[in-house]
């Protein structure tokens, strides 16, 4: 991974888990401080900075993940491409970018800002709550996935027709379709309506 100031503030080089903190901000997405990620989640939440990414194949199919089993915050479930949080100072593209490549082992041939998305949703399995200002991506890959297991389940790369079958018989992650919905107008953008999105 590269070193940028903000990785490094945020990794430890003695190889033990340092704690990673997320960028607080209010109601506007200003950033007015710093809050360690567990505790920003516990219910009623704190609002932070957080990413969604969604990459689409050149067949106009969305590339899903299942979150992996072993995460402490909706494992087991389905969502967009990749979705994170900033560490304190990095750029939500980069973001994005760098964690797209460290969960799914790809990086997008193309990457682009779709606006942002308020919202508060709790998760009743975990007593978690998601209370976010996330910025929205949409791009393109070309490349096949190589996830990272303890990050990632599985993936799958999905039509628009086939996404509500899928959504019917699994469970997906309480954001996702507020997320899907916020960026559908720039999804349709990069597309085309054949796509269906």
């Amino acid at each position: 991974m590269p070193t940028t100031p903000a990785t490094a503030a945020n990794s430890s080089s003695n190889g033990t888990a340092e704690a990673i903190m997320l960028e607080l901000v209010d109601e506007n997405g200003t950033t007015i401080g710093t809050a360690e990620k567990l505790a920003a989640h516990q219910a009623p939440g704190q609002l932070h900075r957080a990413f969604s990414v969604f990459l689409f194949d050149e067949q106009g199919r969305l590339l899903l993940q299942r979150r992996a089993l072993g995460k402490y915050h909706s494992p087991g479930v389905w969502s967009n491409t990749c979705c994170g949080h900033p560490y304190p100072g990095e750029a939500p593209f980069t973001a994005a970018a760098r964690r797209t490549h460290e969960e799914l082992g790809i990086s997008p041939s193309l990457l682009a800002e779709a606006g942002t998305v308020r919202y508060n949703h709790p998760d009743p399995a975990s007593g978690l709550v998601e209370q976010e200002f996330n910025h929205l991506f949409v791009g393109m890959v070309q490349a096949s996935p190589d996830p990272d297991p303890e990050e990632v389940g599985e993936t799958a790369f999905v039509a628009a027709d086939e996404l509500a079958k899928r959504h019917a018989e699994a469970p997906f992650s309480a954001w996702f379709m507020t997320v899907l919905d916020a960026a559908r107008p720039a999804i349709r953008e990069l597309t085309g309506p054949s796509a269906g999105w």
